[in-house]
């Protein structure tokens, strides 16, 4: 492989990796939110719980993500410069943007949440983690932003051998983005409604205590689960317009990308009739069902691969282009690379994200092992010293 090839194959391998933890971040965000406002609502203590689990799944998640998404960025310095150079004015903008305001304002928001337990008003506290949700589908509006217009460089000239921003709205009007937004999103609830099914089969199919909790997660993770997969598949298809429209080469042109498109549709689509015809129908029969429970752990982690293959389709079709019509791949490498600085980056990365994502996922099935007895978000807080000797006494 040449320096080229290497800088793609490791681009494409840190980005899959990254993505894992970005859809099950976009997941579980607003099933933690809507599991609170319900609890807060009816003052239901199970539900809190389940808030506070799962909730704790989602504070791992996300912390080991942060780390996974810096890696990317060292990329664009590292191997990427021409790309910065060319069109750095226009791609740099939503991404400057989401770093500064999505991105600071979420992790605020999240800190106050995680700390903010039995010190702040209920009702502020549920606002904290909306505005988590609402920030964190921002900073996914504004990554999709910049990489819908390297799949198609609206609202942008060449003035002096740069790509800079002629109209601001139709950067953000981009027909490429309109529709894979959505798309993106219902990937992310059907990867956290999946996780909630396949985590509350592996505790009933244990025969779990604490049947109740595991019954409603799983429940909640099935219709959730259908609803994200009914959105990933809709606005799936109505992207093949703009496509169509815009890269009418796509898929034709490039072989892998089209055998990354045909398993994603494969995959999406079993999954959904699944979910739609049988899951959905049997839901309140399913807790029940342990034969079934093997099957709901198997197809788990499948969401999860769908939305690697889409991310490596809809990256592959662009080739050979990085800005799509205006600047090549080759000509976005940085100069002066060689294979061994090549391999010796993407062996450090790929390592780093490797051993970030196998961690997640051994806390994540630790955590669910371990159940919501164990959780220690939200918990209360122990007496001061003080106190507990005056009870003692």
């Amino acid at each position: 492989m040449d320096v080229l090839d290497l800088a793609r194959a490791q681009f494409a391998v840190t980005g899959s990796l990254h993505f894992l933890f970005v859809v099950l971040t976009l997941g579980l965000a607003p099933l933690v939110a809507v599991t609170q406002t319900l609890g807060v609502l009816r003052n239901d203590p199970l539900l809190l719980r389940m808030t506070r689990f799962w909730g704790q799944v989602y504070v791992i998640n996300y912390a080991l993500g942060i780390v996974t998404g810096l890696v990317m960025e060292f990329q664009f310095g590292l191997s990427w410069s021409g790309l910065s150079h060319y069109a750095g004015d226009v791609f740099g903008a939503p991404l400057a943007i989401e770093t500064l305001v999505a991105f600071f304002l979420e992790s605020t928001f999240l800190g106050l949440w995680i700390f903010g337990w039995h010190r702040l008003p209920r009702w502020l506290h549920l606002a904290c983690i909306w505005a988590v949700v609402l920030t964190a589908y921002a900073s996914a509006f504004w990554i999709m932003v910049a990489n819908s217009f390297l799949q198609n460089p609206a609202g942008a000239v060449e003035r002096g051998g740069r790509l800079v921003v002629e109209d601001f709205g139709a950067l953000l009007t981009n027909p490429m983005l309109t529709m894979a937004l959505p798309h993106v999103i219902g990937a992310g609830l059907w990867a956290g409604g999946s996780v909630l099914m396949g985590a509350g089969a592996y505790r009933l199919f244990r025969r779990t205590a604490e049947r109740e909790f595991f019954t409603r997660s799983l429940r909640l993770g099935v219709v959730v689960a259908t609803a994200g997969s009914l959105l990933t598949v809709g606005f799936g298809y109505a992207q093949f317009s703009p496509v169509a429209q815009f890269q009418p080469d796509k898929f034709g042109g490039a072989a892998l990308a089209g055998a990354g498109l045909g398993f994603m549709i494969l995959i999406g689509q079993l999954l959904q009739l699944v979910l739609l015809f049988v899951l959905l129908p049997t839901i309140a029969w399913l807790p029940r069902w342990r034969w079934a429970h093997p099957l709901l752990m198997a197809i788990t982690p499948l969401p999860f691969l769908a939305a690697m293959l889409g991310w490596l389709a809809r990256e592959v079709g662009r080739q050979p282009w990085a800005v799509y019509g205006r600047l090549t791949v080759a000509d976005a490498l940085s100069p002066g690379l060689t294979p061994a600085m090549i391999i010796t980056s993407f062996t450090a990365f790929t390592g780093v994200l490797g051993v970030l994502a196998v961690v997640d996922y051994l806390l994540i099935a630790h955590i669910v092992r371990r159940g919501p007895a164990a959780a220690t978000l939200g918990a209360a807080p122990l007496p001061e010293p003080g106190h507990a000797a005056a009870l003692s006494l």
